[in-house]
């Protein structure tokens, strides 16, 4: 008589299928059209979303040396009037300025009127370096166009002048300028050199003294042949 038998095999299967099945949550099965449709959108979405993503992470990297360098970059002690050329010594200005007890604006206003902040020019009279220092103001030996040894010199002949201008300023740059005589005469007697370098000095520092972020006196002197020599110390600093 033939006996009939289970497969445990069998069991097993259907026994696995229905754990299975069990295992579902049923809030799954009641909102898989909802799950499916989710899934459509994200996937038709995420493209652009890792685009714009990736987008402000390029832009954050572009940002971040510019955004290191203002958290390091030197304060500026002098109005932002001043050509790069100038603002290129803004530290060193600031530092003259406490070392010797002097308006860092009136030190930037003669350096931008003498050199525009070209260390090495020289004049066609002889005055070296930043504040074009006449030779026979330096100590022997000295590097007339040290820009440090430059400076104390030409502080010395600022000082003498505003001395004798009894601190007048528009009368100490024209000393400066123009020797200490033109102190005791009138304007009317000085040189046109000497005349245009009062008008530009004292409208310029006056600007600067207000903080101007621009100065209409200084577009003047640079069209009247400032442009050439700030181009010279631009190229000497490598600013170019």
């Amino acid at each position: 008589m033939a006996v009939r038998t289970h497969s445990p095999r069998r069991r097993r299967t259907v026994a696995s299928r229905r754990a299975f099945t069990l295992r579902v949550p049923p809030i799954v099965i009641r909102y898989l059209p909802a799950w499916l449709v989710l899934a459509i959108v994200v996937a038709i979405m995420l493209p652009g979303m890792m685009a714009a993503s990736l987008d402000f992470a390029g832009r954050v990297v572009h940002d971040v040396p510019r955004w290191v360098s203002s958290l390091f970059a030197q304060p500026l002690v002098i109005a932002p009037l001043f050509t790069p050329e100038v603002d290129y010594w803004n530290g060193d200005i600031g530092r003259w300025a406490v070392e010797y007890g002097i308006d860092p604006n009136l030190l930037a206003t003669v350096m931008q009127i003498e050199s525009c902040g070209h260390p090495t020019v020289s004049s066609y009279a002889g005055a070296q370096g930043l504040f074009q220092v006449m030779p026979y103001h330096f100590a022997a030996g000295e590097n007339q166009l040290d820009p440090n040894t430059n400076v104390k010199r030409g502080v010395t002949v600022l000082r003498e002048c505003s001395g004798w201008a009894n601190g007048d300023v528009g009368l100490t740059l024209a000393c400066y300028n123009g020797g200490p005589s033109v102190v005791n005469t009138s304007y009317a007697a000085w040189s046109n050199q000497v005349q245009r370098y009062y008008y530009w000095g004292t409208r310029i520092y006056a600007d600067a003294t207000s903080n101007q972020a621009q100065s209409a006196t200084l577009t003047e002197w640079l069209n009247a042949g400032g442009y050439n020599l700030c181009s010279m110390a631009a190229a000497e600093l490598g600013l170019q």
